[in-house]
This record gives structure tokens, sequence and C-alpha cells, in this order.
């Protein structure tokens, strides 16, 4: 496929694909822009494409792995954006912190709840609740994934039982 006719082709796909960015964005800019990037990696990339291969479904995953990549990155840079009239949101006091005594009281109450339950079901919370992923805790503890979410499932049943009791 020449490249006068590999541009023709993704030309006529473009309002394809904006239909298709709806679904992940649900924002005119945001879809616009996810196309944009699309229609640049599919030029940049132009030699990776097979010929037998089709090329909506090609631009489809490239499409997907550009969202899923830019969230990852947004996730991960931990940045939040604020839409509402007069940036409401980031003028609101944060009432969720354990810097106030009373959060304190709270927190170590709490873990004092996490302390007092089974060995077996409180090492997996801790371990999970500290950032490890299952099949990290199912690896260090050599038991199966399935185990590990169990425990953790139970042990927290178990904490939701001592808070209710309190």
């Amino acid at each position: 496929m020449t490249a006068t006719e590999f541009s023709s082709q993704l030309t006529s796909l473009q309002s394809t694909l904006r239909q298709f960015t709806y679904r992940f964005t649900r924002s005119r800019e945001e879809s616009q822009d996810l196309v944009q990037d699309t229609m640049l990696k599919a030029l940049t990339y132009r030699d990776k494409f097979r010929e037998d291969t089709n090329l909506k479904g090609w631009l489809f995953t490239i499409m997907r792995n550009t969202y899923i990549n830019k969230y990852r990155k947004m996730k991960l840079a931990k940045t939040s954006t604020d839409d509402t009239k007069e940036l409401y949101f980031l003028n609101v006091a944060d009432n969720h912190t354990f810097n106030r005594p009373e959060k304190s009281v709270e927190f170590k109450e709490m873990w004092k709840n996490v302390n007092e339950i089974r060995d077996e079901l409180q090492i997996p919370f801790k371990m999970y609740t500290t950032g490890y992923k299952y099949h990290e805790i199912a690896d260090h503890l050599n038991i199966p994934i399935g185990t590990v979410k169990n425990r953790i499932f139970h042990a927290r049943k178990e904490i939701q039982k001592k808070i209710g009791s309190l």
C-alpha cells in the first residue's frame, strides 16, 4: 500500500474513530485529542502496518493503547482536574485526614482492631493495605491467589464486626 493510499484510508476512518472515542472519553476535546494522537501514531508507525491486517482494527488498538497509557500516566501523577464552576473542589477543606486529634484516635482504634484478628488473615490484609498486589502476597506467602483474596475478604469482615460492636 502506498503512502497516499494509506493516508486516504486513514482519513476515511477518522469519523469512525471519533465516534468510537466517546466510549472512553465522554468529552469532545479529549475525543479529538485521542483521534489526533491515534492518527499521528499511525502515520509515524506506518512501516509497522502489514498489508494483511485490518486497518480499522489496527487503529482501534492504537487508540485503546494510547488512551490506557495516558490514563495510567495521569493516575501515576495523581493529578486531578476540577471542572466545576469556580473550582469548587479545589477550594473545599480536606476532612479526610488523620492529622486532627480525633481522627488520629479513630485511626489507632482501627489498627488495634486489625491487630486483634488471626495472623493468617492479618498478614495478607496488612500487606494488601500497604500496597502489595494479590499476586505479590501469594508469592511471598506461598499460597494460591484465591486464598489471598479470601483471607483479605474475611479479614475485612472480622474488622467490620469489631468496629460495629463498639
